[in-house]
C-alpha cells in the first residue's frame, strides 16, 4: 500500500524520535509520533440502508467525544499541569470547554492575525525556536467503551488541532502530532480497559509546526474539528483507492478498486469476503465483485470494470455513484462501506488543463474555514450555505487555501459540483523564499520530514474525491529540494490529477503555471505568449471591503486566450469575529482589537466576496456576471437581432429558458419567453426579439433585458432562477423637448451681511459666503437643507482598502483639503424675465484648480446646477467631482432610475441592469468591516428623494448622466483618518514607532461597524463621476486608467431639482429635458 519512499521517511521519523533529546514540539525533525498511516475517512454500517446515508452518528462502530472536555489552560508551557494526563490527577477545579472550540473565542489567550510574518516573532525568526511564553491547553475527557466494541481494533480520530499536540490514554503516552489541518489517527486499542478510560490531549499553542503554518488568517489555537472513536474488527479494511476515469472516448467509466486489507493479529489469519457494488444515479447496479481470500497480516484485493455510457461528473453535472464495499467475515456482523464516485477525466494537453476532454474554465474562490462566532470552526450547515452561494454566483470552483478541509468539505463539493484545489498545509511565507542555507524551508533539509508529513495526510485523506481536480504542493513556501521531493512523490501515487505550486513559478514541479495577481495587461501579455503549461491563477482579485473593480477587464482577457483558464478570487469570506464593545454594541473585530500591543496585521483578514455573517457583499453580482455561462452579442438591435453563445463546458442550453422583457424608461412594455435554444456547450446562434411596442417615444430610452433562468430546481439554485443576464441600450433615442418657463413674478435678490438671499413664491435660497455653500433651500413650504450644510463642492471619499494599499489618502490628499477648504474666487450675479442665476467661482488652492457652480433659480422652485472644473495638470487624479449635502432625516424614501440596485462604480457595475429602483437612505448602508466609501450608484439618469407622502426633490442628470450616495452618514464617518481611534499599528518589533505623525493618510486607523450609527440628516452626494474601486490587489494596484479622473483637461456637468409634491409628479417632470 505505502510506496517505498513513505516507508523510509516513516522509519526516519521514528528513529529520530527514538535519539531524541528535546521534545516533539521542539524538534522540526519529528512532525508526529506514533500515529497511523493517513487514510480516507469513512465508516461502518451494518447494512446498505444505514450506509446509504453515511451518517457516522448511525454506525455502532462510531462514538462522538464532540462536546465538554476538562479544560486548564496556562499562559506558558513551564506553568502547565505536568501530571494532569494521570489518571488519580484531580481537575476538579478545571474549566470545561466545548470540543471542537478555539482558545481565543472562548477567552483563553489572544487573538493574533499577521499575513505572512510569524506572530510568536513577526521579525529575523530563528527555526526551530519557539517563545517561552508558549501557551498550553490540557484537556481530560473519561469514556465508556460500548461492550459491543469488545475485542474490535478502537482508533482516535482527531480531525484538527492547532498545534503541538500529545495524545495520552489512561495515564500512558500514545503520540504526538503537529500538522493542524489534517486528521491524525491512533490505535488505542491496546491502552484501554474495561469501564471508565482517560483520554488526555496536551496541545501547545506553538509548536515546529507552526513555521509550516504561517497562513494568512487568524492565528488561534484548539481543537477545530471533530473527535471521535470508531471500531473495527482486527481482520478490516484498512484503507481504500479508487480509480474514476474514463476512457478515450470521454464515454466509457473505467472504475478500479484497491482494497487495503489489514489484520492486526497476524497470529490468527482469518478468511474474509470482500464484495462490492457499483449503483448509478438512478440506483441502478452497473457493475459488482466478490472475493475470498485468506489474510494473514495485509493484502489488497484489486477490482476493476468498464463502465459503458457513464454519466460523468462535471463541475456542472456533478453524477454521482454509489459505491458500497461489503466484508464478510465468518460468525462476524457484515460490514458495509459507502463511498460517492465521480468518473471524470483530467488532462493536461498542451497549454490547455481538460475535463472530460474540454477545456474548462476555473471561475473559482480561495476558501477559508471561518464563523464569525466560533472562529476556525465550521459547521456543516454553513459549508451548504457558502455552497448555495456560490453556485448561484456561478462560482465552479474552489481552492483550499492553504490547507486540507474536513470530510463533509468534499463531499458537499462532490455534491454540488466543484473543482477542488487541495492544498497541502504548508506555509513558511515569514521565512522568504530565499534559497540560501538558514532562508525558506522549502530547501532545507532538516524540514523535509515535515512536508513530506504533510503531503501525505494531504493526498491519503483526499485521494478519493471526484470533486478534487488538482493538488497543491503548499503556499506561498519558497521552492526547493523539498517541493521537488514532495512533486515527485505526489506523481509516483496519482498519474490522474494535476500537481501546481505557486512558488514553483516555471520550474519543473508545477504542471499549472499559477501566479498571484496579475493585472489586465498582464494577462494580454500571457495570453499572447505561446506558455507551455496552462494559465490558472491561485490568487488574484484581492476582494479586500469595497473592491473588485475592473473584475471585468481581468474576464475580458481571459474569454479571449486559449491558455488563460480563470483562476481563484482571494477570498470567499470576511474573517470578522463579532464581539461586543463596552456598550453592548456588536463589531467584527479583526487583527490588533485583542491584546495590548499585539502583532497585527489590522484587517487584512478581511478580503471576501461575502461578510462574515456570509451574507453578499455588492461585489459579488459583478462576479456573477463575468462567470456567467450565457452570453449575449447585438447583431442588429434595431431589428431585434441578438446572438446567445453557450459558454457551459457539458450543458445544452435547452436545461434554460431565457426570458426578456423591453422597458420604456421605468415600465415594461413588452416581455416573453423564447422559445427553447437546442445549443450545446460553447455553440452560438442568433435570436430574433419581436420588437413590437418600441415606439420611439421622445425621452424615452428603451432598452431591451435578458435573462437565463433554470428550468428545475437543483441542490443549488430553484427553478426560475436567473444564472445570467444581459441588458441592450435599443438605439433611436429622441430628446424630450426642452423645458421652456414661462415669464413668472421676478425673484427678489438681497444681500445681508454674508448671505445672498434669493425669493419668490415658492422658493426661499440662501448662499452664505463666508461659509461658501448654500445654506438654506425652501420650496414648497419645506426646508430640504439639513444642519445647514447645503450644496458645497466635494471631491473626496471614504478611502477603501484599496485606496489605502495605493497610496491615494495621501497621494490625492489635496482634493480632500479642497473638499474643505474651498475659497470664493468671485461671484456673479445675473437676472432675466424667468429666472436669476448665481455663478460662484471657488478657488481650491490645495490643487490649484477653479471651480465654477452656477445656480440658475426659477420661483417654481426648479434650480440648474451647471458646474466646470479647471483642473491642473501637474494635480493629482480626482477621487470624485460632485456635490454634496445634507436634508432632513424624514427625507428617506429614495427611487431612481440607474444601475442598481447593488452598490456599483465605474470599474464595477457590468453586474447591474440600468433600471428603476426604490430603496431607503438607511437600507443604502454597505457594513464593510473596516468602515469606507460605500452605496455608490452609476449611470444615473434621475434621483428622487422624499418623505413617506412623496413630497421632496428631483435631481435630473444632464445627457451624460450622474452618480450618487445617499446616506445616513457623513463621508467623514467612512474616513478612517477623521475617527479618534488608534492607527493599525503592526507591532512587529519592540521599538515600532507610533508616531501618528508619521501614520497620517498613510495607515488606517482600527474602526469598525459600531463607529457607524445613523446621524440626524441625510447626506447626499450628486456626482458627475468618482474613480473606481480597483480590485487586483490591495497593496499597490490603482484604478486602472480608464476609470480614473485625470487632470489633464477640463470637466462640465449639470443636473436639475425640481420639487415634487408626490410621487405622481416624477413623470410629469421627467417628460423634459432641462438645460443650462
Amino acid at each position: 500500500m505505502k510506496k517505498l519512499f513513505s516507508t523510509i521517511i516513516c522509519c526516519l521519523i521514528c528513529s529520530t524520535a527514538f535519539m531524541q533529546v528535546k521534545p516533539e514540539w521542539q524538534d522540526e525533525t519529528i512532525p508526529f509520533v506514533g500515529k497511523e498511516y493517513p487514510r480516507t475517512a469513512f465508516m461502518t454500517y451494518s447494512d446498505v440502508d444505514k450506509a446509504r446515508s453515511n451518517d457516522f452518528n448511525t454506525s455502532f462502530d462510531y462514538k462522538s467525544l464532540n462536546g465538554k472536555w476538562k479544560f486548564n489552560w496556562v499562559s506558558s508551557y513551564k506553568k502547565r499541569p505536568v501530571n494532569f494526563y494521570k489518571t488519580d490527577f484531580d481537575d476538579s477545579a478545571w474549566d470545561e470547554i466545548e470540543v471542537p472550540a478555539n482558545w481565543e473565542i472562548n477567552g483563553y489567550g489572544n487573538a493574533l492575525y499577521t499575513n505572512h510574518p510569524y506572530e510568536f516573532c513577526p521579525r529575523n525568526p530563528q527555526p526551530p525556536l519557539l517563545p517561552e511564553e508558549n501557551p498550553v491547553g490540557s484537556y481530560r475527557k473519561y469514556i465508556e467503551i460500548p461492550e459491543q466494541w469488545n475485542g474490535k481494533e478502537i482508533f482516535l480520530h482527531i480531525g484538527a488541532v492547532k498545534s503541538g499536540c500529545y495524545l495520552y490514554v489512561n495515564g500512558t503516552k500514545v503520540g504526538y502530532s503537529e500538522d493542524s489541518k489534517d486528521a491524525v489517527e491512533y490505535n488505542i486499542t491496546r491502552y484501554l480497559k474495561p469501564g471508565r478510560n482517560l483520554i488526555a490531549l496536551e496541545v501547545y499553542r506553538w509548536s515546529t509546526g507552526s513555521y509550516l503554518e504561517c497562513q494568512d488568517f487568524w492565528r488561534i489555537s484548539g481543537i477545530e474539528r471533530d473527535v471521535y472513536l470508531f471500531a473495527q474488527l482486527p481482520l478490516h479494511l484498512r484503507d481504500f483507492s479508487i480509480r474514476q476515469d474514463l476512457d478515450s472516448t470521454y464515454k466509457n467509466g473505467l472504475f478500479r478498486l484497491d482494497l487495503f486489507m489489514e489484520n492486526t493479529n497476524p497470529r490468527q489469519p482469518g478468511q474474509v469476503t470482500v464484495s462490492y457494488q457499483l449503483e448509478n444515479t438512478s440506483g441502478t447496479r452497473v457493475a459488482e465483485g466478490t472475493q475470498t481470500i485468506k489474510i494473514d497480516s495485509a493484502t489488497t484485493v484489486h477490482f476493476e470494470a468498464k463502465i459503458p455510457q457513464v454519466a460523468p461528473w462535471t463541475a456542472e453535472t456533478p453524477n454521482l455513484y454509489q459505491l458500497f464495499i461489503r466484508i464478510e467475515q465468518p460468525g462476524k456482523t457484515t460490514e458495509v462501506i459507502p463511498f460517492r464516485v465521480g468518473f471524470r477525466k483530467l488532462e493536461i494537453r498542451g497549454n490547455q488543463f481538460l475535463v472530460n476532454g474540454r477545456a474548462v474554465l476555473i471561475k473559482g474562490v480561495n476558501y477559508h474555514e471561518h464563523d464569525e462566532h466560533t472562529g476556525h470552526v465550521l459547521s456543516e450547515a454553513h459549508m451548504r450555505k457558502d455552497f448555495e452561494n456560490m453556485k448561484r454566483h456561478n462560482i465552479n470552483a474552489i481552492r483550499c487555501c492553504h490547507y486540507p478541509q474536513q470530510r463533509r468539505f468534499y463531499e458537499l463539493c462532490d455534491e454540488y459540483g466543484f473543482y477542488v484545489c487541495n492544498e497541502a498545509n504548508i506555509e513558511s511565507h515569514g521565512m522568504g523564499y530565499d534559497l540560501r542555507k538558514g532562508r525558506t524551508l522549502g530547501n532545507n533539509p532538516n524540514w523535509l520530514n515535515a512536508h513530506m508529513d504533510r503531503t501525505m495526510n494531504m493526498y491519503e485523506t483526499g485521494k478519493n474525491y471526484p470533486c478534487i481536480t488538482f493538488w497543491s504542493l503548499g503556499n506561498e513556501a519558497g521552492n526547493g529540494y523539498n517541493f521537488y521531493m514532495t512533486y515527485n512523490w505526489l506523481k509516483s501515487k496519482d498519474t490522474t490529477r494535476p500537481v501546481q505550486y505557486e512558488r514553483a513559478l516555471l520550474e519543473w514541479n508545477t504542471d499549472i503555471y499559477c501566479p498571484q495577481y496579475p493585472g489586465a495587461n498582464t494577462l494580454e501579455k500571457w495570453g499572447n505568449t505561446q506558455t507551455d503549461r496552462p494559465y490558472i491563477m491561485s490568487e488574484y482579485a484581492h476582494a479586500m471591503g469595497n473592491s473588485t473593480g475592473n473584475f471585468m477587464d481581468l474576464w475580458d482577457a481571459i474569454y479571449r486566450y486559449p491558455n488563460l483558464q480563470g483562476g481563484f478570487i482571494w477570498d470567499w469570506i470576511d474573517q470578522g469575529i463579532l464581539v461586543k464593545d463596552e456598550t453592548g454594541t456588536p463589531f467584527w473585530a479583526y487583527g490588533g482589537d485583542f491584546g495590548e500591543n499585539s502583532p497585527s496585521d489590522g484587517n487584512f483578514l478581511c478580503n471576501g466576496v461575502v461578510g462574515p455573517d456570509r451574507e453578499p457583499h455588492p461585489g459579488l453580482t459583478e462576479i456573477k456576471k463575468a462567470y456567467q455561462y450565457v452570453w449575449f452579442q447585438p447583431v442588429d438591435l434595431r431589428k431585434g437581432i441578438i446572438r446567445v453563445e453557450n459558454r457551459y463546458d457539458f450543458t445544452n442550453l435547452n436545461q434554460y429558458t431565457i426570458e426578456y422583457t423591453i422597458q420604456a424608461n421605468t415600465e415594461t412594455v413588452q416581455s416573453g419567453i423564447l422559445p427553447t435554444q437546442h445549443l450545446a456547450p460553447g455553440t452560438n446562434k442568433q435570436l430574433t426579439i419581436p420588437l413590437r411596442n418600441v415606439k420611439n417615444k421622445p425621452g424615452t430610452e428603451y432598452f431591451l433585458n435578458l435573462y437565463v433562468k433554470s428550468k428545475q430546481a437543483n441542490l443549488s439554485v430553484p427553478a426560475g432562477y436567473i444564472v445570467a443576464s444581459e441588458q441592450f441600450r435599443l438605439p433611436d433615442y429622441t430628446p424630450a423637448p426642452v423645458f421652456h418657463p414661462t415669464p413668472e413674478k421676478t425673484l427678489t435678490m438681497e444681500e445681508n451681511g454674508p448671505d445672498i438671499h434669493i425669493s419668490g413664491s415658492n422658493i426661499d435660497f440662501v448662499f452664505n459666503k463666508q461659509k461658501g455653500y448654500v445654506t438654506s433651500y425652501r420650496t414648497n413650504g419645506v426646508q430640504y437643507i439639513a444642519e445647514d450644510f447645503g450644496f458645497q463642492p466635494n471631491f473626496w471619499r471614504g478611502p477603501t482598502d484599496n485606496d489605502y494599499g495605493n497610496g491615494m489618502p495621501n497621494r490625492q490628499q489635496g482634493w480632500k483639503q479642497a473638499s474643505k477648504n474651498f475659497k470664493i474666487a468671485g461671484i456673479r450675479t445675473s437676472t432675466s424675465v424667468t429666472n436669476t442665476n448665481l455663478t460662484i467661482t471657488y478657488r481650491l488652492q490645495e490643487t490649484n484648480s477653479k471651480y465654477h457652480v452656477s445656480y440658475t433659480l426659477y420661483p417654481s422652485g426648479m434650480i440648474l446646477v451647471a458646474c466646470h472644473l479647471e483642473t491642473q495638470p501637474d494635480a493629482p487624479e480626482l477621487p470624485r467631482i460632485g456635490v454634496r449635502f445634507r436634508v432632513p432625516t424624514d427625507v428617506n424614501q429614495l427611487e431612481y432610475f440607474g444601475r442598481g440596485p447593488e452598490e456599483n462604480y465605474c470599474d464595477r457595475n457590468n453586474g447591474t441592469l440600468i433600471g428603476y429602483y426604490k430603496s431607503t437612505a438607511e437600507q443604502q448602508y454597505v457594513p464593510y468591516v473596516r468602515p469606507q466609501e460605500n452605496s455608490h450608484k452609476t449611470e444615473t439618469r434621475w434621483l428622487a428623494l422624499t418623505d413617506k407622502n412623496g413630497e421632496g426633490l428631483l435631481f435630473i442628470a444632464d445627457s451624460n448622466f450622474m452618480e450618487f450616495n445617499v446616506s445616513r452618514n457623513r463621508i467623514e464617518d467612512f474616513d478612517s483618518e477623521e475617527s479618534n481611534r488608534p492607527y493599525q499599528w503592526q507591532n512587529f518589533t519592540k521599538d515600532e514607532s507610533h508616531d501618528p505623525l508619521m501614520a497620517k493618510n498613510r495607515k488606517p486607523k482600527q474602526t469598525h461597524i459600531n463607529d457607524i450609527f445613523p446621524r440626524n440628516f441625510v447626506e447626499v452626494c450628486i456626482d458627475h463621476r468618482m474613480m473606481g474601486v480597483a480590485g487586483d490587489d490591495s497593496w499597490g494596484s490603482q484604478p486602472y486608467p480608464k476609470y480614473k479622473l485625470p487632470t489633464n483637461k477640463d470637466y462640465h456637468w449639470s443636473f436639475t431639482i425640481l420639487p415634487i409634491k408626490n410621487n405622481m409628479e416624477i413623470s410629469e417632470k421627467l417628460g423634459y429635458q432641462y438645460l443650462p
